[in-house]
C-alpha cells in the first residue's frame, strides 16, 4: 500500500538553537530534523515522474528514490542511495544552496514551500553516522594512481568518487587538518569542524591516504608527484584562499587582520576560546571598520553588528556588491544603515594609522578611529605554485580549464575556485570564487580521470547574498556585461507586492530585467525583498537557460 502523500503546503521548520543561547556560543545553530520530522516531510514528495529535483542537484543525487527509503524507514538504505553520487552528504546536507538547485526544481515549491532536501539529507547523513557500524566498502584496486592537491570540496568529491571506482588516490593538503574552506571559511555554528572530519574519515576507510602539511610546489613539485612517484594524473582542487591587500602605510599593524585571517583563526584555531594558542582582541565594546563592499565584508560586517559591535563599512568603490545592478548595491547600504551599520562609499583608505590605544583610519572621506580593521578586498586563486609549470592560467591567476575540467598540461585537471568556469550565457570563460560549482566540476573531472568525456553545461552567475533581513539574488548578465559584449539590450524595474494583498502581510519585491531588445531575449534579472526573494532569482535563472523571452 503506498504511503499516504502530506499535501501541506509549508515545510517542516529546522529546530534551532534559541537566540539568546546562540548569541553566546558558538555551537551548531540549527539542530536537524528529528524523526518525526524527517518522516512527516518525507511524506511531502510527489516521487514525481521526471524528478526535476535530480537534475538541480550538482552531482545528481538521486532524491525521490533516497527520500522514498525515509518513509520507509530504511535510513541506512537512504544514505547508501545519497552516497553512491555524493561523498560529502552531512557537509552539503547543511551548507549547500539548495534553495538555488535541487529545491528550485521541485513541483511542491510552485504552490507552497519546496521539499526540505537538505534538511532530509543532513537527517539521513547524522543518523548514518550516529548508527552505523559497518566498516566502509573498500573498492576492488584498479592498479590506477592519482594525487588530488587540495582538500576542499571539489578536492574531496575528485577524491571521493575516484576511490570509488577503485583508484589509488592520496589528497595533498597545506595545512595540518583536511577540509579546505569548509573548515578555515565556515563557522563552526553553521558547519561543525566535526562533521568535516567524520566525511574525511569516511573517505579514509574507502582507502583516500590524506597528507597533510604538504605544500605542492615546495614540498613537493608536481613534476615529481608524476615522474617520481609514479601518479598518472592530477586534479588541482587548491582552492582561493590568498587575501588581497592594498599595500597601504600601517597595513600590517597589530589589530589589522584579513577577512582570510581573521576566520582562520575563528573557524580553523578556535580563537572565540579563552585557552586558544592564537587569540584575536577582546572585541567587548569595540568599533571595527571593515574595509570591502563585496559578499565577505558584507557578511563580516554583519556577523560583527550580530555580535553588538560598532561597525563601519568602508567601500572605494561607488557602491556596494559591484556584481549587482546599481539599484540593488543602495538597497543592501539601506538595509545595512537601518539595522546600524555606517556605511561609506567612494571612500578610498589611505592610511592606517597608530594611535596607541586605537587605530585611526585614514580615508578621503575623513579619519575612522576604531580598535580592529578587517581588510575585505578580494580573493586571488592559490595557484603561485604552477607559475613554473606551464599551466595556462588567467592575469588573475585562475587555472584555465576546457569544459571536462582539463588544463593545458596533459593528464592535469583543476576545478573549484582556483579555476575558471565556462558562462553558459556570455560564452566565455570567468572566476567568481563562491565555490557554487566545486562540487559538480570535482565530479565532472573525476570522471573524466576515469576516462570519461563528460562536459560542464556552463553557469549563470547565479548568487544570492542575506543582508540583515533583505535577500538578494542574481542571475545572468549585468547590463555592463551586456554592454561590454555589444548587446542592443533594455531593461525593466519592477517594484511589487511578493504575493496578492488578500494573502496576508505582502511584502515589498524589487526585480529588474535586463533583456535584448530586438528579440526580447532574456539576459540577466536582480531580485529583491524579504523571505523567498532568492527563489525568484533561480526561476529567472531557468527562464534564461531555456531562451524565454520578457
Amino acid at each position: 500500500m503506498a504511503a499516504k502523500i502530506n499535501m501541506r503546503l509549508d515545510k517542516n521548520e529546522m529546530p534551532s538553537q534559541d537566540p539568546n543561547v546562540r548569541n553566546k556560543n558558538f555551537l551548531e545553530v540549527a539542530l536537524g530534523y528529528t524523526e518525526e520530522q524527517a518522516l512527516d516531510e518525507a511524506a511531502r514528495c510527489l516521487n514525481c515522474k521526471n524528478h526535476p529535483c535530480v537534475d538541480g542537484c550538482p552531482v545528481n543525487v538521486r532524491i525521490p528514490e533516497f527520500i522514498q527509503k525515509i518513509v520507509e524507514k530504511d535510513y541506512e538504505g537512504a544514505y547508501q542511495v545519497i552516497h553512491q553520487t555524493s561523498s560529502l552528504p552531512a557537509v552539503c546536507g547543511r551548507v549547500c544552496p539548495q534553495e538555488s538547485q535541487c529545491e528550485m526544481h521541485c513541483v511542491r515549491g510552485k504552490k507552497g514551500d519546496p521539499v526540505g532536501i537538505g534538511r532530509l539529507e543532513r537527517f539521513v547523513a547524522d543518523w548514518h553516522n550516529a548508527h552505523s557500524t559497518e566498516a566502509a566498502a573498500v573498492p576492488a584496486p584498479n592498479g590506477h594512481k592519482v594525487a588530488v592537491i587540495g582538500s576542499g570540496p571539489a578536492g574531496l568529491t575528485c577524491a571521493g568518487d575516484l576511490a570509488k571506482k577503485g583508484y589509488e588516490v592520496t589528497v595533498f593538503e597545506a595545512l595540518h587538518l583536511a577540509g579546505g574552506v569548509l573548515v578555515y571559511g565556515i563557522p563552526e555554528f553553521r558547519l561543525p569542524k566535526a562533521i568535516v572530519q567524520k566525511e574525511v574519515d569516511g573517505l579514509k576507510a574507502m582507502g583516500v591516504k590524506v597528507e597533510t602539511n604538504t605544500v605542492v610546489g615546495r614540498t613537493i613539485t608536481i613534476d615529481e608527484l608524476m615522474e617520481e612517484y609514479g601518479f598518472e594524473a592530477v586534479f588541482i582542487g587548491s582552492g582561493a584562499g590568498l587575501p588581497m591587500f592594498m599595500n597601504i602605510p600601517g597595513e600590517n599593524l597589530k589589530g589589522v587582520y584579513s577577512a582570510n585571517e581573521f576566520l582562520t583563526r575563528i573557524n580553523l584555531m578556535k580563537a572565540y576560546r579563552e585557552d586558544s594558542d592564537t587569540p584575536i582582541m577582546d572585541l567587548k565594546g569595540k568599533k571595527v571598520a571593515v574595509v570591502g563592499g563585496g559578499y565577505i565584508g558584507l557578511e563580516m560586517a554583519e556577523a560583527l553588528l550580530h555580535l553588538g559591535k560598532d561597525v563601519t563599512l568602508i567601500e572605494a568603490g561607488p557602491r556596494l556588491l559591484a556584481s549587482f545592478e546599481p539599484e540593488f548595491s543602495e538597497l543592501a547600504a539601506q538595509e545595512l544603515e537601518k539595522n546600524g551599520v555606517r556605511v561609506r562609499v567612494g571612500c578610498r583608505v589611505q592610511e592606517i594609522a597608530d594611535a596607541g590605544s586605537e587605530r585611526i583610519v585614514r580615508t578621503s572621506q575623513g579619519d575612522f578611529p576604531c580598535d580592529m580593521i578587517l581588510m575585505s578586498v578580494g580573493v586571488v586563486p592559490a595557484t603561485d605554485f604552477l607559475r613554473d609549470t606551464g599551466i595556462r592560467m588567467a592575469r588573475n591567476g585562475a587555472i584555465l580549464v576546457d569544459r571536462e575540467m582539463r588544463t593545458s598540461l596533459e593528464h592535469i585537471y583543476a576545478a573549484g575556485d582556483c579555476a575558471v568556469v565556462y558562462h553558459r550565457l556570455m560564452e566565455e570563460d570567468y572566476f567568481i570564487p563562491l565555490g557554487t560549482y566545486a562540487n559538480k566540476c570535482g565530479r565532472i573531472a573525476g570522471g573524466n580521470m576515469a576516462g570519461a568525456h563528460e562536459k560542464f553545461v556552463g553557469a549563470l552567475g547565479t548568487a544570492a547574498i542575506k543582508v540583515c533581513g533583505l535577500e538578494m539574488g542574481r542571475t545572468g548578465m549585468s547590463e555592463k556585461d551586456a554592454a561590454r559584449l555589444g548587446i542592443d539590450y533594455s531593461t525593466k524595474l519592477v517594484t511589487a507586492n511578493d504575493h496578492p494583498a488578500y494573502y496576508p502581510a505582502p511584502t515589498k519585491l524589487v526585480i529588474k530585467l535586463i533583456y535584448e531588445t530586438r528579440t526580447r531575449r532574456l539576459l540577466g534579472a536582480c531580485v529583491a525583498g524579504e523571505k523567498g526573494a532568492v527563489m525568484r532569482a533561480d526561476i529567472f535563472a531557468v527562464a534564461i537557460h531555456a531562451g524565454m523571452t520578457t
